[in-house]
């Protein structure tokens, strides 16, 4: 079953978009952009099985457990890096893998930090802590918000790399208000605007991902998602 959604969401009554189909490529990279506010974030709790403070009028298409980055890092105070990126398996009273643990460290650069607690962190480092731990989890479908948004351009292309890397084969969808990293990265690109507008898919480019920032490709996709962006947000 491909995993996705079909439906409406209601928030006070009123429709935050019109009815819509979203079907995500197995083992693809799907990229969600559109103005804040349209309803991206809320499509993820749906997929995810979370409240959303509204209602959904439709049904859920989702054959498999998520995994799930939010916005907030979530880190536990009182846990290490280490601890705060192996949490879902001790959660779930499973033992962590503690060789793939040491990559994901070692590759987000946090490696050196691994017994820090998170008010010894600065905000792009528990936002890749909170990748690693979205990375420690396997599972067939990943759901991320705005994953790299803390992060400078050479960390943000550094954990860039490394998702695409550990996520391959895998359902990934990821809002992003990044044109950039849209057109870097996925494989599939959909665009949320407003009430009257809805869901629209934007080709990306054919080549494979990561791409080079530079990829003529990824800069025409780029400059092309950057125009409709900025239309969809005019009067």
């Amino acid at each position: 079953m491909t995993p996705g959604l079909e439906g409406q969401v209601l928030m006070g009554g009123k429709a935050l978009f019109p009815p819509l189909r979203l079907e995500l490529a197995p083992g693809g990279w799907t990229s969600l952009l559109g103005p804040s506010g349209v309803g991206k974030s809320t499509l993820l709790r749906l997929l995810a099985g979370l409240p959303i403070g509204g209602s959904f009028s439709g049904r859920i298409l989702n054959p498999a457990p998520v995994a799930l980055m939010a916005q907030d890092p979530c880190l536990l105070p009182w846990l290490t890096v280490r601890q705060n990126a192996a949490l879902g398996a001790r959660l779930r009273g499973e033992r962590t893998d503690p060789g793939r643990l040491d990559t994901i460290l070692t590759r987000a650069g946090l490696a050196d930090h691994a017994a820090k607690y998170p008010a010894a962190l600065s905000g792009g480092q528990r936002q890749r802590v909170a990748l690693a731990r979205t990375l420690m989890e396997d599972r067939a479908l990943v759901l991320l918000d705005e994953p790299f948004s803390a992060l400078d351009a050479g960390m943000r292309l550094a954990m860039q790399d490394l998702a695409c890397a550990l996520l391959t084969g895998r359902t990934v969808l990821m809002v992003t208000h990044d044109p950039a990293e849209a057109a870097r990265l996925s494989d599939r690109i959909l665009l949320l605007q407003g009430p009257g507008k809805g869901l629209s898919r934007i080709d990306a480019p054919g080549t494979p991902a990561p791409r080079a920032p530079s990829d003529p490709g990824v800069l025409a996709c780029q400059a092309r998602l950057l125009t409709l962006l900025v239309e969809g947000a005019g009067p």
